[in-house]
Order: C-alpha cells, then sequence, then structure tokens
C-alpha cells in the first residue's frame, strides 16, 4: 500500500487503542513492534505497551485470573487516558479473558481488537522462552493455554494467524482496516 496515501489516511483521526491480543508465541508484540514502527514512520503519535515489558516496571503483578484481570484493567485505563489525548496506543497483551478485554473496550472512544489467532500448536513449537515445556511439566502454573483458559474473542475487529501471513501483511491489513473505517 503506498506510504503517502496511509499517511492521508492515517492523519484523518485522532487516536485509537490497538489491543492486540492471544496466546503467548502468538506473535502479539512482533506485530505491535511492526505497527508502532510504521505509525512512528508515519509521523504518528504512538505509544507500544507491551506485557512483558510492563510485567518488568512491576513485577509483582501475578497470574492468577483476578491479578490478570487487575493487570489488564490498569493498562486498558491507561490506554484510554493517553488516547483521550491524542497518542495511537498499540497494546500487545495476552488478556485472556473477554470480560477483561470488554472493559477496555468501554474505557476506550475508538477501540480495535486485533485477535492474533495462531494456533496453540505452532505457539508451543515456537516456544521462544521455553515456557510451555516448562507448563507442561507443572513447573509453571495459570500459564495460558495449558493450565489456564485463553477466551478468544467472539468479534474482534481483525483476526490474524501468524501460521500464514507475513509480519509485513498483519501490519498492512491493520493499517488498511484503520484508513478503511476512519478510525
Amino acid at each position: 500500500m503506498c506510504l503517502l496515501f496511509l499517511t492521508l489516511m492515517i492523519n484523518m483521526y485522532d487516536s485509537c487503542v490497538i489491543w492486540i491480543t492471544g496466546l503467548p508465541a502468538a506473535g502479539k508484540t512482533t506485530i505491535a513492534t511492526a505497527l508502532t514502527e510504521k505509525l512512528i514512520a508515519l509521523d504518528q503519535r504512538v505509544e507500544h505497551l507491551d506485557g512483558d515489558l510492563v510485567r518488568k516496571i512491576f513485577p509483582g503483578t501475578g497470574y492468577t485470573r483476578k491479578e490478570r484481570d487487575r493487570h489488564v484493567k490498569r493498562i486498558g485505563y491507561l490506554s484510554a487516558k493517553m488516547e483521550k489525548h491524542n497518542v495511537i496506543v498499540v497494546a500487545s497483551f495476552i488478556s485472556p479473558y473477554r470480560e477483561a478485554r470488554a472493559f477496555v473496550r468501554t474505557q476506550c472512544k475508538q477501540f480495535l481488537e486485533v485477535y492474533v489467532s495462531t494456533p496453540l500448536a505452532e505457539c508451543e513449537k515456537r516456544d521462544p522462552k521455553g515456557l510451555y515445556k516448562k507448563a507442561r511439566k507443572g513447573e509453571i502454573t495459570n500459564f495460558t493455554g495449558i493450565s489456564d483458559p485463553y477466551e478468544a474473542p467472539e468479534n474482534p475487529e481483525i483476526e490474524i494467524d501468524t501460521t500464514g501471513i507475513s509480519v509485513e501483511n498483519a501490519v498492512n491489513r491493520i493499517l488498511t482496516y484503520l484508513s478503511e473505517q476512519s478510525v
């Protein structure tokens, strides 16, 4: 897609929250990073909030359902505040529960849910941190997709299975959606 065209289309809106959700190792951070870089190249005000990076800042964040919900709601609130100040927020979080994601949606003026629907088997095959193996051995509890559920979005604005699409094509799908919807 023509960079000039995308620039003109994206400049038509102020801000939004692009919430990228999916299983661990599905490709959320990779897509979010590339999307953020593309938006910066288009001279947009953008912030990328990533689950792993935020947890490094707040290492006491737990993994029970209650702790995860609280964490997602806090990030959602922060995202909505940034959106209110004309920032495009790209949030890449597992955010495994529909109810917490629905809460985030209610906080935002323009919310785009991107479900990275990469199958569990593919995520396990990638397993860059060895976490699936540890979870399968019982060394990690409350691990999304193994000992804790992942509630897939029922009506995401965009669904991307990264087993059959390049990062560039995934990013272009999101940018195309934004321009077509005039978010």
